[in-house]
């Protein structure tokens, strides 16, 4: 990244689930992945690299490294915004996540994931990012200009 580019990212708002909650009524500390990847959904897709495809460019991206800090417990039934941003993309794939509370704001969560791009047909990690990815990424910056 030699040039400096505009922030790529996305929002997507939830209201966590009684299922999602421990007998304490707040939410399991293993479930805000689910929530992550919702988040990460909507920002690849954002770029048209969908799920479907990148299946179709012939790579996975399997996470290898997650970190998060449970800043607040989010309780169910409780309206949140989860932010996912891009953050790596040369040769590995990064993605920043902030949850707020959809209502005042207040950060809740701060998390992130690493991804990497795994050849389907021969299950060899990448260790630049693929082609098939860095053009979304470049378009999508070359678009908002």
């Amino acid at each position: 990244m030699t040039e400096q580019h505009r922030i790529l990212d996305a929002d997507v708002i939830m209201v966590t689930s009684f299922q999602d909650a421990d007998p304490m009524g707040v939410v399991y500390h293993g479930n805000y992945f689910r929530y992550f990847e919702e988040a990460r959904r909507i920002l690849m897709e954002k770029i048209a690299y969908s799920y479907h495809d990148m299946m179709a460019s012939g790579y996975m991206w399997p996470i290898i490294d997650t970190r998060v800090k449970y800043v607040k417990p989010i309780p169910f039934n409780h309206q949140i915004r989860i932010t996912a941003t891009l953050t790596e993309w040369e040769n590995r794939l990064r993605v920043d996540y902030v949850i707020y509370d959809a209502e005042s704001g207040v950060r809740m969560t701060k998390a992130h994931t690493m991804q990497v791009a795994v050849g389907i047909e021969d299950g060899e990690m990448c260790f630049v990012s693929p082609k098939a990815f860095t053009d979304k990424v470049e378009t999508w910056h070359a678009g908002t200009k």
